[in-house]
């Protein structure tokens, strides 16, 4: 399947939330969770938009929450393909909060995501390739395979957890 590579542009995706009392825990900020579907979901959007396929989530890189998100507040997510290999897609996502009475504006997390397409039997299927074409998509591109190593390396420690605990509690054994 021969498929015709496309742009990082071409996938961004840009979703701007209220933030209010529901999504908020006993301090007033947005629940960390909830900052995490948002970032889930565009980061999805962004997937599908470069494969044109379903995509489900591979892994979710660490979370360091920069700043913290207010009742009030608007929290904007923006997400794009930095990266494919075979069936698999890393995205960039960056979230944004802003006071909307003030307008100040501050980045309160970045994140990269892993997608792979899949069939409609869940199978992984190729994707297209990605091409950077700003110096930030570039920057991004070139380091993307090393994060990608770093992913596998984790991926198999967690996999050797997995294994070491298994699924019963320790009181159990």
């Amino acid at each position: 399947m021969n498929v015709e590579a496309k742009s990082c542009a071409n996938s961004l995706t840009v979703k701007t939330s209220h933030v209010l009392p529901p999504d908020a825990n006993s301090y007033g900020t947005l629940f960390g969770g909830k900052l995490m579907a948002h970032i889930d979901d565009v980061a999805a959007i962004a997937a599908v938009r470069h494969a044109r396929k379903n995509v489900v989530t591979a892994s979710m890189d660490s979370l360091d929450f920069i700043a913290p998100v207010k009742v009030g507040d608007s929290i904007c997510i923006e997400a794009f393909v930095t990266w494919t290999h075979n069936t698999s897609m890393e995205v960039f996502v960056k979230a944004v909060t802003e006071d909307l009475i003030t307008g100040e504006r501050m980045v309160c997390t970045t994140a990269f995501l892993t997608f792979v397409a899949v069939d409609e039997d869940g199978r992984p299927i190729p994707v297209p390739q990605v091409y950077p074409e700003t110096e930030h998509e570039i920057m991004l591109h070139e380091g993307a395979a090393a994060r990608a190593d770093y992913r596998r390396e984790r991926r198999k420690e967690s996999k050797d957890m997995a294994k070491e605990f298994g699924t019963d509690f320790p009181w159990q054994k």
